[in-house]
């Protein structure tokens, strides 16, 4: 098994499930979070004032999937996210050793 996070532009989170969702992908976790990479913020006016805006908003997406699936889910979080632009993102697949479904004690697999 494996858990791809994915952080990505929050307007692209819509086409991202919708992708994920056309290769059989339906579960997922989603948090609003915030921080800066290549792109390093940006300077906004506010009341006159320039200030600059360090930590920029996104969307943290974690996918437990199982191993022969990582390579259709990786591609469709990219062309999905994809803008083109600076700031689109980025993937990390890490390896999940155990899964356990709370409710029936189901492992692994079964539980995803």
């Amino acid at each position: 098994m494996k858990k791809i996070e994915a952080i990505i532009k929050p307007f692209k989170l819509d086409d991202v499930r919708e992708a994920l969702s056309e290769i059989g992908i339906t579960g997922m976790t989603v948090v609003e979070v915030k921080g800066f990479g290549r792109q390093k913020g940006h300077t906004e006016l506010y009341r006159g004032a320039e200030y600059v805006v360090d930590f920029l908003p996104k969307v943290k997406m974690e996918i437990v999937i199982s191993e022969d699936q990582v390579e259709r889910c990786v591609e469709a979080i990219s062309s999905a996210a994809r803008t083109g632009k600076i700031g689109d993102g980025k993937i990390f697949v890490t390896p999940v050793e155990r899964v356990i479904r709370i409710r029936t004690g189901e492992e692994d697999i079964d539980a995803i």
